[in-house]
């Protein structure tokens, strides 16, 4: 069962039978919005991109993004960049996978943003979403729906943490401005 997740709502990674979840898929999906125009209307593509920082602490330790797209450690990996978003018709994107397991002990947790490379606003996406899906069976377990458009150009979307001996999923919703992850940094500090 999907959890549909609200800003600042966090939600522990452990299965209904005790056992923790192994390995997870952040899924990201978008379309660009239909504007209307002299001739009908139009949409432009938009080109978001999903990053994951590894923290230890309050320090990043690695990033995985469409640059980068496996950790140095292979805990994590993304699947690949997607230029024009809508493609999965209500499916991912774009997608970073954990591997919950070999995340190293150190990295005590990891931070997923989403931003416009091509520097659009939000106000011209539609459906944008981040969801995180059991990568052992498919089950989706929570989406967070990126709501409110708006005159910023990213997200601090959600972030995954160890708590005790396993992990916790905590939607952010934290709008920002940036073209890269590394523009984000200082949004995503006070998340830490």
């Amino acid at each position: 069962m999907t959890v549909n997740m609200t800003k600042g709502q966090a939600i522990s990674l452990e299965k209904k039978d005790g056992a923790t979840l192994t390995a997870v898929r952040m899924g990201l999906g978008w379309r660009a919005a239909k504007r209307r125009g002299l001739f009908g209307s139009r949409t432009r593509e938009i080109d978001l991109d999903a990053s994951a920082v590894l923290f230890a602490g309050k320090e990043p330790v690695d990033v995985v993004f469409f640059r980068h797209l496996v950790s140095d450690d292979g805990s994590v990996r993304h699947t690949g960049d997607n230029l024009v978003g809508g493609v999965g018709q209500g499916g991912d994107d774009e997608a970073v996978l954990v591997d919950l397991q070999r995340v190293p002990v150190h990295v005590d947790q990891i931070v997923f943003t989403v931003n416009s490379f091509t520097g659009q606003t939000f106000q011209e996406v539609e459906n944008a979403f981040c969801r995180l899906v059991d990568e052992t069976n498919g089950q989706e377990l929570a989406r967070y729906t990126l709501a409110g458009g708006g005159q910023y150009t990213a997200q601090i979307m959600a972030k995954v943490h160890r708590s005790g001996s396993g992990w916790t999923m905590t939607a952010l919703g934290a709008p920002a401005n940036g073209r890269t992850f590394q523009d984000l940094m200082p949004a995503i500090q006070p998340h830490l």
